[in-house]
């Protein structure tokens, strides 16, 4: 039976309070992050994590101390095995990007394992340069020092894959229908937010999320829908791309709109999900008026994304070698995302 190594790209998140600084140092001290040169990039993950520490400490603590991402990517990665089993011997490794496992102990684990085949998979259903990419340079440098030469594809995003946005919609629907009792509901397809000049510069992330959103309706097939795009989790000084998650909470608390709130770029539960949106938002909702608020959950092990990355894997390992492939297939971003990954490395 031929061995086949899934590797699942996540943030990853710190799994006690004491792991909070360092991890929100690796962070920082990401230059996908932070596009400054060392050390002054060095200096500002110092200065940075050391301030920040102390609140996300208290936002961690709210949900246990720790991060339940690893746990819930674990999860994803067992059902993923059960469904591709037939493959051959499939193991699925967690390759997380600011906390542990990271990529070289991923990488270290995929050599013992000894795969014939390697695909890549990230569990960011839209690319973006500060989050796929950033997890492929980093295991790619795991790679090259472990001395991984199995062949080895990349799938770069899956924003309107089949299984993802049937899960999603899955999940909406009971949501819907308890907010139905308080008027007509707005459903805010909520993602995490970046700086605008990431977008300006050729990131497809915003698009995508546009067109998980886009699909994601249409699956729901409901007349007249009303529903958002937004953006939430902003930090500094800078723009960032909108409308903002919390600019729509206040907007549909003076139309006095039901909201249906759903994580579109998130498939696991963590702080954003858990203390932002279900506390924090919450309690905006309250303060602003807002008639009813549900929160869907993401989208966890549902069988239906479950199935849908089964289908990516089968495609990449079943069709000609790829450097990199946008679903499973082929090239899904306009020619002018130039931070497209296969704007400079087409798939072969």
């Amino acid at each position: 039976m031929r061995k086949i190594a899934v590797v699942l790209f996540n943030l990853g998140g710190p799994d006690s309070p004491d792991a909070v600084k360092p991890f929100l140092f690796n962070l920082f001290n990401d230059p996908a992050i932070i596009a400054v040169p060392n050390p002054f990039r060095w200096l500002l993950a110092k200065l940075i994590s050391s301030r920040r520490a102390p609140k996300a400490r208290g936002i961690y603590d709210l949900i246990g101390g720790s991060s339940p991402l690893l746990a819930n990517t674990q999860a994803q990665a067992r059902a993923l095995e059960a469904s591709l089993a037939d493959l051959g011997a499939v193991k699925c490794f967690a390759a997380m990007r600011y906390w542990h496992p990271m990529s070289d102990g991923a990488a270290m684990a995929v050599r013992d394992f000894g795969p014939e085949r390697i695909v890549l998979l990230p569990l960011y259903p839209q690319y973006s340069t500060t989050t796929t990419a950033s997890s492929k340079k980093a295991w790619d440098r795991a790679a090259a020092r472990f001395g991984l030469k199995a062949q080895t594809a990349s799938v770069c995003c899956y924003p309107t894959a089949a299984g993802f946005v049937t899960a999603v919609a899955d999940l909406i629907r009971p949501h819907y229908e308890a907010a139905k009792a308080h008027g007509k509901p707005r459903i805010l397809f909520s993602a995490h937010g970046l700086p605008k000049k990431v977008i300006d510069a050729g990131d497809p992330y915003k698009l995508q999320v546009e067109r998980t959103a886009a699909a994601i309706v249409e699956a729901l097939a409901i007349p007249d829908l009303d529903s958002v795009v937004c953006y939430q989790s902003r930090v500094g000084p800078l723009e960032w791309i909108k409308p903002y998650t919390e600019a729509e909470i206040e907007r549909a608390g003076q139309e006095k709109v039901p909201l249906v709130v759903v994580p579109v770029a998130f498939v696991s539960e963590h702080s954003e999900t858990l203390v932002e949106l279900d506390i924090e938002y919450r309690e905006k909702a309250h303060e602003d008026g807002v008639p009813h608020y549900e929160r869907v959950p993401t989208v966890g092990t549902h069988p239906a994304f479950i199935d849908g990355l089964a289908k990516i894997v089968r495609a990449v390992v079943s069709g000609p070698a790829r450097e990199c492939a946008a679903d499973g297939q082929g090239r899904l971003c306009p020619a002018d995302c130039g931070k497209c990954p296969l704007t400079s490395s087409p798939s072969r």
